[in-house]
């Protein structure tokens, strides 16, 4: 972080750097604000997105009237110094209309979080920790990493004929995080199996 406030070009951009706002768990573009050096700090600081209003002329929380905070998760600059990426999570709507967003858009689907999880899951089997689980997994081998597939998709068919939703889900999780492992012990990627299937979409 120190190394991007060194990037930081607020001169190139007249005092206020745009900054973009997307959400962190669906990948939507909720809105864009101006930040200053002072609203960039303090959202650093207090990890709650500040912007620097224009009509107001002073800092702004977002939320500070709604209670419709953006917490920040991840802060990225362009190739430029002159403009921010902030990823967050919101506490609420977005727009003062009422839209999720400010582009109007609904901001649904959480499908980005899987590609998290599959950086987790790489992570864990570059680097194993003894209290790692996914680590565990990979230790035993694609056999026993397979296996587990195996069993985790018998179980979700068992509970697919009952009526416990709560359930169903768990074990629907559980297939789909084996699956994953499965994917990286194999060196695929959950971006190779979707080629596929737009491949077959044509």
């Amino acid at each position: 972080m120190k190394e991007m406030n060194n990037l930081l070009n607020f001169e190139k951009a007249s005092g206020l750097m745009p900054a973009i706002i997307q959400d962190a768990a669906t990948n939507k573009v909720l809105m864009l604000g101006y930040m200053n050096q002072e609203a960039f700090e303090k959202t650093q600081k207090e990890q709650i997105v500040t912007f620097y209003s224009r009509s107001k002329q002073r800092l702004w929380t977002k939320g500070e009237t709604s209670g419709n905070f953006l917490k920040v998760k991840e802060i990225l600059l362009d190739c430029d110094g002159d403009t921010l990426l902030i990823k967050v999570k919101p506490t609420g709507v977005v727009c003062h209309t009422g839209s999720d967003t400010c582009f109007n858009e609904v901001n649904q689907g959480k499908i980005a979080f899987l590609q998290h999880l599959q950086e987790v899951i790489r992570e864990r089997k570059l680097q194993p920790s003894e209290n790692s689980y996914t680590s565990k997994l990979f230790g035993k081998g694609i056999n026993k990493i397979a296996q587990k597939v195996g069993e985790e998709a018998v179980e979700l068919v068992i509970e697919a004929k009952d009526e416990n939703m709560n359930l169903f889900n768990n074990e629907a999780a559980d297939l789909l995080f084996h699956f994953l492992v499965l994917l990286e012990a194999k060196g695929s990627s959950l971006d190779e199996v979707i080629d596929v299937l737009q491949e077959r979409h044509k």
